[in-house]
């Protein structure tokens, strides 16, 4: 009976414990950012971001998985060049006025240890879906001397081809289908 109880306690101690690990996490929208980089004609590479951005991450350490949620308003794209962003605002490019948001919405995680590698999920753009996998070049968890809570974030990239979304516009000039998109994205604990 003794034993019984104390592996009952043990298991619930356990199942306590993994569950305490999984935690939701706010996107910190001054240290989160998406960026784009084009060929330009194989001369140079045009380069842009959104700055305005929402979201949220589910991350259980423990059990190795996760969810995120993240929203780019497009029209707040920024190329540093105001004629550029217009044009890239424009149905030519992201059609802010009619498809305001792009959405990012994932739930496979997969670790190298204790740090992301990988996140897979889903990319709503121009009112498309498509498979996207985001490769980690970065990943820590600390406590942010500042707020004093846990924060996670990290570097992720892949190459999209926006043809795929629709976005067409150049082609036939020789601009470049694939688009590298880097993520910088920082998560503060709830």
């Amino acid at each position: 009976m003794i034993r019984t109880t104390l592996l009952a306690t043990a298991l619930a101690a356990a199942a306590f414990t993994a569950q305490a690990q999984s935690a939701t996490y706010a996107i910190d929208p001054t240290h989160t950012f998406a960026t784009f980089e084009i060929s330009h004609f194989g001369a140079s590479t045009n380069r842009g971001r959104f700055d305005k951005k929402s979201g949220t991450v589910q991350l259980d350490k423990a059990a190795k998985t996760g969810k995120v949620e993240l929203t780019i308003e497009t029209g707040s794209i920024n190329s540093g060049t105001a004629a550029f962003d217009k044009h890239l605002q424009s149905k030519d490019f992201f059609n802010s006025a009619e498809f305001p948001t792009a959405k990012f919405v994932a739930d496979k995680f997969s670790f190298n240890g204790d740090k992301v590698s990988e996140v897979a999920g889903q990319l709503t753009l121009l009112g498309k879906t498509n498979p996207v996998v985001l490769k980690a070049t970065n990943f820590n968890c600390y406590i942010n001397p500042m707020l004093k809570v846990e924060v996670c974030g990290g570097d992720f990239e892949t190459t999209l081809v926006r043809s795929q979304y629709g976005m067409g516009w150049g082609l036939n000039f020789g601009f470049s289908d694939n688009v590298r998109l880097v993520v910088q994205v920082e998560a503060v604990k709830q």
